[in-house]
Order: C-alpha cells, then sequence, then structure tokens
C-alpha cells in the first residue's frame, strides 16, 4: 500500500492529467496569463454550477472575504458577527479593515456557529453576519437569514470548506451553499474540493450593483481602464489556475461524492466505539466532508493522534486554539465573555485523511489502527 497522505492530490491529477496538461499548454500558447479568457469562462460555468447570477474570481479565499466586506461599505467600528471555531481568515479580514470582529461560540454537534448566540450578540452596531460552512455542511441558514432580516444585517457566508454543499430551506427549496447570503465567498486552494494548483477564490452575488462593485475592488478601484473611482485592491485568479478549475469543476459533485462515500464507511466502523462521536449532519444540509473530523472524548485525542503517528497514519487538528484565545483578538475579547463549546472543541477534534482517491483498503488500515488504539 502506498504512503497515507491527508490529502492525496498526486493521485487525482494523474485520473484527469490529459485534460489539465493540455488547459495549461493552452494558456502558454496564448500567453494571456492575466485576465485571459479562461477566467471569464470559469466564472460563467461556476455560477451556472451555483445558480447565481455573478461569480467573481479573485486571488484566494482571504482576499474574497475582504472584498466581501469592503464591497458592503462598512465603516471602522462596525461590528461583523462570527464563529469562534474557525480558521483565522475568517476574522483576520474583519480587523484588517478597521471593523470590530463579534466571536460566538458554535453547536457542539455540527461544529457550526450557535445561531442562538447570534443574535444574543447583537448591538446597534452590529452591520453584518459572517457565517462558517465548516468541514464541509451548511450553518443553520434559514435561521441567520430570519435574524438578518429582523435587524437589516447583510450576511457574507464563508463558504471555502463547503462548495458543491447544499442547504434545503422548511419549504422545500434548495440552495447551493454560498448561494443565500448578501454574498458568498471561497477558496480554491489546492486542498480543497474544488482546488488548483495555486491561490486561487471566489465571490458570488445574485446582486448586480454588488457584483460591479466586487469587479471594480478586485481590480484597483476601476471600472474604466486608468479611472480610480474607489480605493481597491489586486486580487485576480491567474489564467492558468481558471484553466485548471475549469476542468476539476465538472467533477466537483464527484469528489464530493467520493468523499461522503468514504466518511460512510468510516462512520460504519468508527461508531461503534464509545470514547469516539463521528461526524454529526444536520437535517438541512448534505455534508460534502472537506474535513472527517472525530471528537475524541476522555482526554484521549492527543495520545490517539501520537499512536496513528506512530503506524505512519497522519491526522490533523482542526483547530487546537480557539480564536478567542489567540494573541491577535485580544483587543476584541470581553472578559466576560465565555466559549465552552469551542475550548471544550479544541480538545476533542481529530481529522483523519479525507480525499477523492481514499479506496477501501486504506481506510481499513486507518480504521483498523483507531480500533487497535482503544481495544
Amino acid at each position: 500500500m502506498k504512503q497515507l497522505q491527508m490529502v492525496d492530490l498526486k493521485s487525482q491529477y494523474q485520473r484527469i492529467k490529459p485534460q489539465i496538461d493540455s488547459a495549461i499548454q493552452g494558456v502558454i500558447d496564448s500567453c494571456q496569463f492575466v485576465k485571459g479568457a479562461e477566467v471569464k469562462a470559469f466564472e460563467q460555468e461556476l455560477a451556472q454550477y451555483l445558480s447565481v447570477k455573478h461569480a467573481i474570481a479573485c486571488g484566494n479565499g482571504t482576499d474574497a472575504l475582504q472584498v466581501a466586506l469592503m464591497a458592503l461599505g462598512l465603516k471602522p467600528g462596525d461590528e461583523v458577527i462570527t464563529t469562534d471555531f474557525t480558521f483565522i481568515a475568517t476574522v483576520e479580514v474583519i480587523a484588517l479593515l478597521g471593523l470590530t470582529p463579534v466571536l460566538v461560540d458554535v453547536d457542539e454537534k455540527t461544529f457550526n456557529i450557535d445561531v442562538e448566540k447570534v443574535e444574543k450578540a447583537i448591538t446597534p452596531r452590529t452591520k453584518a453576519i459572517v457565517p462558517v460552512h465548516l468541514f464541509g455542511q451548511c450553518a443553520n441558514m434559514e435561521a441567520i437569514m430570519k435574524i438578518a432580516a429582523k435587524h437589516n444585517l447583510y450576511v457574507v457566508e464563508d463558504t471555502a470548506q463547503a462548495l458543491g454543499a447544499e442547504y434545503r430551506f422548511s419549504d422545500g427549496t434548495v440552495h447551493k451553499a454560498g448561494t443565500i447570503g448578501t454574498i458568498g465567498c471561497t477558496s480554491f486552494f489546492p486542498s480543497k474540493n474544488l482546488g488548483c494548483y495555486g491561490d486561487g477564490g471566489a465571490l458570488f452575488t445574485n446582486d448586480d450593483a454588488l457584483a460591479e462593485q466586487i469587479r471594480s475592488l478586485t481590480n484597483h478601484g476601476m471600472k474604466v481602464r486608468y479611472h480610480h473611482d474607489q480605493i481597491g485592491v489586486n486580487s485576480r485568479l491567474d489564467t492558468i489556475q481558471a484553466a485548471i478549475l475549469r476542468v476539476k469543476l465538472p467533477h466537483l459533485d464527484e469528489y464530493n461524492l467520493a468523499r461522503r462515500t468514504a466518511a460512510e464507511k468510516y462512520n460504519t466502523v468508527l461508531s461503534e466505539i464509545s470514547d469516539i462521536e463521528t461526524p454529526v449532519t444536520a437535517s438541512f444540509t448534505t455534508h460534502i466532508f472537506h474535513q472527517y473530523t472525530l471528537k475524541v472524548k476522555n482526554g484521549r485525542r492527543d495520545a490517539l493522534k501520537q499512536y496513528l503517528d506512530s503506524e505512519g497514519i497522519p491526522s490533523m487538528i482542526y483547530y487546537p486554539i480557539p480564536l478567542h484565545q489567540q494573541k491577535a483578538f485580544e483587543p476584541y475579547i470581553a472578559g466576560n465573555q465565555k466559549f465552552a463549546v469551542s475550548e471544550k472543541l479544541c480538545g476533542e477534534v481529530l481529522s483523519l485523511p479525507m480525499h477523492t482517491e481514499l479506496n477501501d483498503e486504506q481506510i481499513e488500515r486507518i480504521t483498523g489502527a483507531v480500533k487497535a488504539f482503544f481495544s
């Protein structure tokens, strides 16, 4: 058996190598390395896949979040509510823009933002909510959108880990993650479910005026060449990455299904272990398993990780420190704020290998090692 990896990008590439190589060579032949035709074509295809009016590509997922907040015209001191249990980029951009991040705790089962705590955190200065669709399933968007409507707030969805997941509203309508709020954002970092071979990101919206604003902001604040109507940034998806993503986008549902199938096989074996809680999928969402994340009980997480390391089986802790305990965010945390769930999760979560190329033999080896540790 070949060496196990958290994400096997090489094997995935080998399956589509002729198409990828041809796409890259096509861009090199055209020499349109920036803002080439492949970028516009990818934006159109991504918008069609998501059933959204506008998809605007940019340099990376962090830029997507920053540009989204810039496009909404938020002012320094405005408050933005988001989750304590996520990658730093979600909150980093809020602070970078002079806005005030307001962190709230998460749901213990799904790891996503606790909607009851969202409403309690709203003040007259609150202007937006940034829910993160963590590990591959949607946050409770119906409840979030109701809260947003009630308080006249924007919603910016961080969809970096859930592109292709679907949310089911109580009336039966279904929307793709990232297309429900005011703006959706995603990352095409190589390890994502739809990943390029470098950095990349995108924003989605059904608002024509916002789309025009986003396109201007990502291109130095220009709508007409050399006419800078506002301060923008330089955040563009390069043409080679767009060409690669055009090859991979038609495979996204297949990739997500492969991850879901692997997760089901993990669950079948690992759900029998009393010291482990396997991932829980909320009733209103599909789960595309960007990560397969266990909760390891009774203080045994670190020992399990060490054992897996000794057996040559990779695993990762996403995330070992909640954001409210990060030094960078000390100025934003009130002394009386409680984040009991996030703190508990940071001591329990452990992610096992999850990618499109996992086979039965590999899953058996991984689950066998986990069972052996607890036996």
